[in-house]
């Protein structure tokens, strides 16, 4: 029997044993083994760092032109750390494996490089989405070998029973053989295809695959007597993740639309990237993933990709991320079965850096980009309002990842926008656009992460109900709006469930218990009344939700004095960003942040409820190491002696 190439095999069983340890030990996370990002070729050598070590541990990189290059329609690009980086293969095409030194010329122990290579990974200004998937047990591990022509078994280091493994003889033109763990043992689909099932216990022999083997048949696109052989094996809620190690971060079912085309899978977490196919009709392999576009808006809301297509990117409707899983109203064909394989959202590590989830920028009328972005805040931007502080009569404009082109405004009750361009296709940062050369703006922007700030969009239905979040933590203050028609913003602050505020208004708290049904949230869910406010029948509706996260941010609350008033956040450097409201009385809601100025001298602020243009020349807010001071010349909506106040800092 030829030898069979795994990863990471032990060369003496003491150094096998050792690993298996040591692994067992580890806290995986999923932005450590998986990640989808987004670059413009430049036509020369770029290195893509996406916090993936592909040279120490090993792995795939799948790269796709979003927009047809200079060559038309361009391929798929597949390349993996057991065959080279040399060796590629196409997703869409039957040819055996091709040579190229340019097209990724490194596995680097944070991510990749990319060279000259023209149409396939860096043509200069063309869009380019990457995935990548390291090999880590329980997650994703490839395999080399070579085969036989006769019924066997093939070795794989992937530590459970895999959920899904995709075959190509890397020698010969031939098809993409696709195992699945919800079709029968005797049958398989074609990853370049938009064929249905075939049936044939000449592929995987009939035998369902264990933690430790998969099986062969006597195929030859599988295992042709003498041929060379690559197979990506995925993992199914294996387990493996998190402080806890129970964590599962990839998925391989299946699902069965409805008559409408519709579905609602479960997957106990947020997607972030879904392949799937349905097994039975011929369409084709649908490649969703949150940074070109997998929103929660059932128009037009994905930017797809077709693996077994070279079709650039095309904005469709298909699925629906949702805190749990994801789902379509009537995108599908009708009751029909989908395969899929789904990856879980991150960041799962709680941060321990304020500038790892916020950052702000300013730009004043003839600034160049950076990073190719006009607002660089070195994370994936999930949340972003931006306005222009120069003048009045501008209103703050949200835009978030979750929602996709649509936008909200802070100061006002209008249901969300229709239209636009999808701004967060940046693993770096927000692009507004064109900045007129009048504008002086800025931007604020978060990025989603256990324990500081999550989102959740959901559906409405009249009655009082819990609302699955993944904040991971019990949120200190949460801003809902509904989006498809016109309402106030409604905030929970204060840690008391009877109570609400209204982020476009000066308002002072109110006391109704039909908005939060008089129930305090939890680590994993929120509770909505029957108001229309936060729960109208079938509107639909976006709650942001924070809390506080050591030495990155502070959720609180103080007492007024009407003098110089230290707020202590438990920071070492300061606030960089901070929001304040009074409670019991009116007053607005000031922000201050450090890219503007948060100085011992004057300090601009901004008023989320209102169009005034900002103020720079008061000081009510100064710098205190461990938060923030307020000055003893603040107003009464600051420091009102005894008056009752709210904040969110971040360092």
């Amino acid at each position: 029997m030829p030898l069979v190439q795994t990863r990471g095999a032990a060369s003496a069983q003491g150094f096998g044993e050792f690993a298996q340890a040591a692994a067992a030990a580890a806290v995986n996370y999923i932005e450590d083994v998986f990640s989808t990002f987004l670059y413009t070729g430049n036509g020369s050598t770029q290195t893509i760092t996406n916090n993936i070590d592909l040279s120490t541990e090993g792995g795939l990189v799948w790269i796709k032109a979003r927009t047809n290059t200079s060559g038309g329609a361009t391929s798929h690009a597949l390349v993996d750390s057991a065959r080279g980086t040399s060796k590629w293969l196409s997703s869409d095409a039957t040819s055996a494996e091709a040579t190229n030194a340019n097209l990724v010329t490194g596995f680097t122990t944070s991510g990749f490089s990319v060279g000259n290579t023209a149409y396939f990974a860096n043509e200069n200004t063309i869009p380019y989405v990457s995935w990548t998937f390291r090999e880590q047990p329980k997650f994703f591990d490839v395999v080399t070998y070579t085969g036989n022509g006769a019924n066997r078994t093939i070795a794989h280091n992937l530590g459970s029973v895999p959920g899904c493994i995709i075959i190509k003889d890397t020698s010969a033109v031939s098809n993409w053989y696709v195992y699945h763990r919800s079709l029968a043992t005797n049958q398989a689909l074609k990853l370049n295809s938009t064929a249905t099932i075939e049936t044939s216990t000449t592929f995987w022999n009939n035998t369902a695959a264990t933690s430790s083997v998969f099986s062969l048949g006597t195929a030859g696109d599988v295992n042709g007597n003498g041929d060379s052989f690559v197979a990506y094996i995925f993992a199914h809620d294996a387990g493996g993740f998190g402080l806890t190690g129970t964590d599962n971060v990839i998925s391989c079912g299946i699902f069965t639309s409805d008559a409408s085309g519709g579905c609602n899978v479960n997957l106990g977490y947020e997607p972030q990237w879904i392949l799937s196919k349905s097994s039975t009709i011929a369409v084709p392999w649908a490649i969703n993933d949150t940074m070109r576009g997998f929103t929660s808006n059932n128009t037009n809301n994905s930017n797809l990709l077709y693996a077994n297509y070279s079709y650039a990117e095309s904005l469709d409707s298909y699925l629906e991320p949702t805190s749990t899983g994801f789902k379509s109203s009537n995108q599908l064909q009708a009751s029909a079965p989908y395969i899929y394989i789904a990856i879980r959202r991150g960041p799962m590590k709680v941060p321990t850096l304020g500038t790892s989830v916020y950052n702000s920028g300013t730009r004043g009328t003839a600034e160049a980009t950076a990073a190719g972005v006009k607002y660089y805040s070195g994370f994936p931007v999930d949340f972003v309002f931006t306005c222009n502080r120069a003048f009045a009569g501008h209103d703050t404009a949200v835009y978030d990842r979750l929602r996709g082109v649509p936008n909200l405004f802070t100061n006002l009750t209008t249901e969300e926008g229709t239209g636009g361009t999808f701004l967060l296709a940046s693993n770096l940062g927000f692009d507004t656009g064109t900045i007129s050369a009048n504008l002086n703006q800025s931007a604020w922007m978060f990025r989603r992460a256990p324990g500081f700030f999550d989102e959740v969009c959901d559906t409405g239905t009249g009655s009082a109900h819990t609302i699955t979040h993944n904040l991971g933590v019990v949120p200190e203050l949460m801003i809902r709006k509904k989006r498809s028609a016109a309402d106030n913003w409604i905030v929970y602050a204060n840690n008391d469930p009877t109570d609400y505020l209204i982020l476009n208004t000066t308002a002072a708290t109110a006391d109704l218990d039909t908005m939060w049904n008089d129930t305090a949230p939890t680590s994993t869910v929120f509770t909505v009344g029957t108001n229309d406010d936060v729960n109208q029948n079938t509107g639909t509706f976006v709650t942001y939700l924070f809390s506080t996260a050591a030495g990155v941010s502070k959720v609180g609350s103080y007492t007024g004095t009407g003098t110089t008033l230290q707020i202590n956040c438990g920071f070492t450097g300061g606030a960089r960003f901070v929001l304040i409201k009074r409670t019991d009385d009116t007053g607005d809601w000031y922000f201050w942040d450090s890219a503007r100025g948060i100085v011992a001298g004057n300090d601009p602020y901004l008023l989320l409820n209102s169009t005034a243009a900002e103020v720079t020349s008061t000081d009510y807010v100064d710098t205190y190491s461990a938060g923030f001071e307020i000055s003893s010349t603040a107003p009464a909506a600051i420091n009102a002696s005894a008056g009752s106040f709210i904040f969110l800092a971040i360092a």
